[in-house]
């Protein structure tokens, strides 16, 4: 009786022994299960994407016990796929949410990060044909996508700069390679970003003039892009979300001060292809981008609630909502403390 006492307690004891080398050694299932978080790009891979990239190849968010997977949106755009919790982070932009946010019954989701910290987009024109400002658009060609918000831009910032709106003539953008279509005179001006499209020209040898919205009225300096989150996730797992979001910065923080391995980072992790011989280009335009992620902000996320409340306070008075959205859509909660 003695002896089979005895063998039950090593045998107790062995379990012990190995349990706590498997939690104390952490190696535990808990301490390996990561929460799945679904990333959606825009469009195909650029580096208005490329801090979630570095953050992803680098192991921030294994560090944060993330597993992080970067898809493209199929059949519905990243806000739908954010809103319908498809996605629980998504790339989105100030001036397309607002259309959304006025649906508050089927629109799920929240900006959580500004990518970059001002509008850098603007309108881009051959050399010499005197588009130099917004009154050169008088009597050229524009290629329009023929949205609401874009044509009571292009409006206010040619008519208040002297020139005349309705003498401009508008023809549908399906342009793919903007420089291209400058050179081949397919097109007279074309809005861009500046740290792709017009960074491009340069790359591709076209000479071009361009201005930027923001530095003809400051309205326009809205935030484009942002990082959207998941409303529901981000109630449900604030803790998740910030440390997302922490990871996120950290790879952004990186992608400024180290430009060119961060897009070497971001081109090896483009499973598109659609970087694969555009090295030039990507390692340009991080170059460019690099003082634009952070810039004259306290840290990389940050959303200036002035800045925000004043684009959508012009789309209100200019009947481009319905509702005023001022103070709705957007949170700086989620961003690490600093």
């Amino acid at each position: 009786m003695k002896k089979k006492i005895l063998s039950l307690a090593v045998a107790v004891a062995m379990v012990a022994v190995m349990a706590f080398a498997m939690t104390g050694c952490g190696k535990s299932s808990d301490d390996d299960i990561k929460t799945s978080i679904t990333f959606s790009l825009d469009w195909t891979p650029n580096t208005n994407h490329t801090g979630v990239y570095v953050a992803k190849a680098l192991g921030y968010y294994d560090e944060a016990g993330l597993d992080v997977k970067i898809v493209q949106p199929a059949e519905h755009t990243a806000e739908q796929m954010t809103s319908a919790g498809e996605a629980e982070f998504a790339i989105g932009y100030q001036d397309t949410m607002a259309a959304a946010l006025e649906t508050e019954d089927t629109c799920n989701f929240t900006a959580v990060a500004a990518v970059i910290q001002h509008n850098t987009s603007g309108i881009m024109s051959r050399k010499g044909d005197g588009i130099t400002s917004p009154k050169g658009l008088t009597g050229k060609t524009y290629s329009t996508w023929d949205t609401p918000i874009e044509q009571a831009m292009l409006k206010t910032v040619i008519n208040k700069d002297g020139g005349d709106f309705n003498k401009m003539k508008q023809i549908p953008n399906n342009i793919t390679d903007e420089p291209a279509a400058l050179k081949a005179k397919q097109t007279d001006a074309i809005w861009v970003y500046e740290g792709w499209g017009k960074v491009n020209a340069g790359v591709e040898g076209v000479d071009v003039d361009y201005f930027g919205f923001a530095d003809y009225d400051k309205t326009f300096d809205y935030y484009s892009p942002v990082i959207i989150g998941n409303n529901d996730f981000l109630k449900d797992n604030a803790d998740k979300a910030k440390a997302f979001l922490e990871a996120t910065a950290k790879g952004y923080e990186y992608a400024a001060e180290n430009p060119e391995k961060a897009a070497d980072i971001l081109i090896e992790g483009d499973e598109t292809g659609s970087l694969e011989n555009s090295a030039d280009l990507v390692k340009a335009s991080q170059e460019f981008l690099k003082d634009k992620y952070i810039a004259d902000a306290e840290q990389w996320g940050v959303i200036d609630a002035k800045r925000w409340n004043r684009f959508y306070k012009w789309l209100y008075d200019n009947g481009l909502t319905k509702t005023n959205l001022t103070d709705k859509g957007f949170t700086n909660d989620y961003l690490p403390e600093k």
